[in-house]
């Protein structure tokens, strides 16, 4: 995938993290969940849904950004030009590029990447536009709100292979088109960690059981510490076995969760200079990262790591935060905007994202959902050597980042509030 591309990509990611000052204001309370499918339930927009207990925050941009750069394709006037300058590169070069990002996440190990369009038969489209769409779902629209939302809820849970199981977004009678991408990682670590359940004295978590995740390596420089405009931020690598990362991010109990997620980002996409284990000075070498020199068996170096299993949900509507995605004209329905997709007038009526992260013993999953609607994370040895121990703990608030290891592509970002629940005894 194109260079440039990529950064566009991650500039996108970035800048909806740092909107992302206060975790709570991106996370649904199970009470708002319960309130907001009742209300959707009332509108016969949704189905039944069960709401999860929220633990954090997960959202992807590279489920977004292809779809804005269709859109910015299709758009003109000012509508063309925010999509634009959300986008990062020029609005006619912007299909050209989704396509050929579309096909490169195609082709990621581990990652399974869809996209849909869904139109009433009623709506004409223009040829160019329909011709530059990556080979994906071409379906109709019937008018009817249950019809369509069955059929775009099966598109959803099979392309995500359940892990998404609805659409994000309502149908209604007045729904012209529906423009979606869905994206899917599953990856198993190189090295899986051990479970066990354990307690921490500070913090947020101080005094609770927790779903301990623990392993030892002998390359210190998996861990680094990177110093942004807000603080230091502690980044640990956690390498995955299809060319797929996901880095731990941490940084100081007082620092904003959208601060710390920045200066991860800019830290993994090698923006912004870290420095590994190996060479930070012994102490506290960094937010939850202890250097120091002990009596060993052996003369090797040793990274130990604790961390803890979390499962992280969100629902977020992007016209909450239209101007980040250039969509504040696009989305003002008392005109059209897009008279390269339709000669019909179409405006952007909803756009928005199911997003989900698990992060546990063997391994890393996500998906995303997105679409866009138009209407008109013994005994004693002999201690021979002195040698290096560097511990990191991750047992309170953090940030995660998977990411792919070529290109440096961030292909999902969130924030941990509460880990996963403790196990009964009879999981372990």
């Amino acid at each position: 995938m194109r260079n440039s591309t990529v950064r566009a990509v991650n500039r996108l990611t970035r800048q909806w993290a740092a909107q992302n000052t206060d975790a709570e204001r991106s996370t649904v309370t199970e009470r708002e969940a319960l309130a907001e499918r009742d209300e959707a339930a009332e509108r016969g927009t949704l189905a039944d849904r069960t709401p999860a207990a929220e633990q954090g925050t997960v959202f992807t941009a590279a489920g977004v950004w292809p779809l804005l750069a269709l859109l910015a394709d299709g758009a003109d006037g000012a509508a063309r030009e925010e999509l634009a300058q959300a986008l990062g590169i020029p609005a006619g070069s912007a299909a050209e590029a989704a396509r050929e990002l579309l096909a490169a996440l195609a082709g990621v190990r581990g990652l399974q990447c869809a996209t849909g369009l869904w139109t009433r038969e009623e709506l004409p489209l223009e040829e160019r536009w329909s011709a530059q769409l990556p080979p994906g779902t071409r379906g109709g629209l019937t008018g009817d709100a249950d019809t369509d939302r069955k059929a775009l809820d099966a598109w959803a849970s099979d392309r995500t292979g359940g892990l998404i199981e609805h659409m994000p977004l309502p149908v209604t009678e007045d729904t012209l088109l529906v423009l979606a991408s869905a994206l899917a990682l599953r990856l198993r670590w190189i090295q899986p960690f051990d479970e066990c359940r354990d307690t921490t004295g500070q913090g947020p978590w101080a005094g609770r059981e927790l779903p301990v995740l623990r392993r030892e390596t002998t390359l210190l420089d998996r861990v680094s510490v990177a110093r942004g405009p807000r603080g230091p931020v502690t980044v640990l690598e956690v390498v995955g076995s299809a060319g797929v990362d996901v880095h731990l991010v941490l940084g100081e109990p007082e620092a904003a969760p959208g601060a710390v997620l920045a200066t991860g980002i800019d830290a993994v996409t090698r923006a912004l200079p870290s420095t590994g284990a190996s060479l930070l000075p012994e102490g506290e070498a960094g937010p939850g990262l202890t250097v120091r020199s002990v009596r060993a068996e052996t003369p090797e170096p040793r990274l130990s790591i604790r961390t803890v299993a979390f499962e992280v949900r969100a629902e977020h509507d992007l016209l909450a935060h239209a101007a980040l995605f250039g969509l504040r004209t696009a989305s003002d329905t008392s005109r059209g905007h897009f008279p390269g997709i339709s000669t019909r007038p179409l405006a952007v009526e909803s756009a928005r994202q199911s997003a989900l992260a698990r992060f546990h013993a063997t391994g890393f999953e996500a998906a995303a959902v997105t679409a866009f609607a138009a209407v008109a994370g013994c005994a004693m040895p002999r201690l021979r050597y002195r040698t290096r121990r560097v511990d990191v703990r991750y047992d309170r608030p953090f940030g995660f980042l998977a990411v792919h290891r070529t290109s440096r592509l961030v292909l999902a970002a969130g924030w941990v509030r509460e880990p996963d629940p403790v196990p009964s005894e009879d999981d372990y």
